[in-house]
């Protein structure tokens, strides 16, 4: 039997085809406080404001391409039982091919009920006050804001149990509760961990940690996995 493969992505893995990250660059996003546009505390100071940052991140989507990492992973696919948890909002995995995607911290193609969660639309262009669901209740991004709950962990951490050899790639392993994942791990579990600012990790498991991008280092990778199955 086929070992089955997870994988934890990052903001790294999409910051090679042109999206920016917060992280680099003081907390700011887009020259935005994070808090301004990313906490359920913006969104009640300045809807407006969350909107029209939102609106952009996703006209910029539409400008960008799935890159040698994401593609790998489809690669990988094709030989192996594999399962993408990503941190990321875009859809760069879908577009590339990848499939059994979980999306931590939400979609920014989706948007849902300010009052139902359960409320959840595809939405691929600008959204505005006004804009309404089915319940009569503003519409809001698809988007986990920092304060909120994460609903989709729970599957993420039983999708992590279940892993017989689990990567990392593009993430600091800062952001909790998704860098909390590799407690769920069976000991045994070979765990490859792929980020040019790389840190050791303090787990039990047999750890690889490759300080490469990840549109270099997981298409190596992948290739060194399929050739050893």
């Amino acid at each position: 039997m086929k070992p089955n493969i997870v994988i934890l992505t990052g903001a790294g893995i999409s910051q090679e085809s042109g999206i920016p990250t917060f992280r680099d660059s003081n907390g700011l996003w887009e020259n935005h406080d994070i808090m301004e546009v990313a906490s359920p505390e913006g969104w009640e100071r300045n809807p407006e404001l969350v909107l029209k940052f939102y609106n952009l991140r996703r006209k910029q989507l539409k400008d960008v391409q799935p890159n040698e990492a994401h593609k790998a992973i489809t690669k990988l696919q094709e030989h192996f039982p594999v399962q993408v948890i990503t941190q990321n909002v875009d859809d760069l995995h879908e577009r590339a091919g990848n499939k059994n995607v979980l999306h931590l911290h939400g979609e920014l193609y989706k948007v849902r009920s300010e009052k139902n969660p359960d409320l959840i639309y595809e939405w691929h262009d600008d959204l505005h006050i006004g804009d309404l669901a089915e319940d009569g209740a503003q519409l809001r991004p698809h988007i986990v804001w920092f304060g909120e709950p994460v609903p989709m962990i729970t599957k993420a951490a039983e999708l992590t149990a279940n892993a017989d050899i689990f990567i990392i790639v593009g993430t600091s392993m800062l952001v909790y509760p998704a860098a909390g994942l590799v407690g769920y791990l069976r000991s045994d579990v070979q765990v490859y961990y792929i980020d040019p600012n790389a840190k050791e990790i303090n787990i039990p498991n047999p750890l690889t940690v490759i300080r490469e991008k990840a549109g270099t280092g997981l298409p190596r990778l992948v290739d060194k996995l399929i050739e050893q199955a």
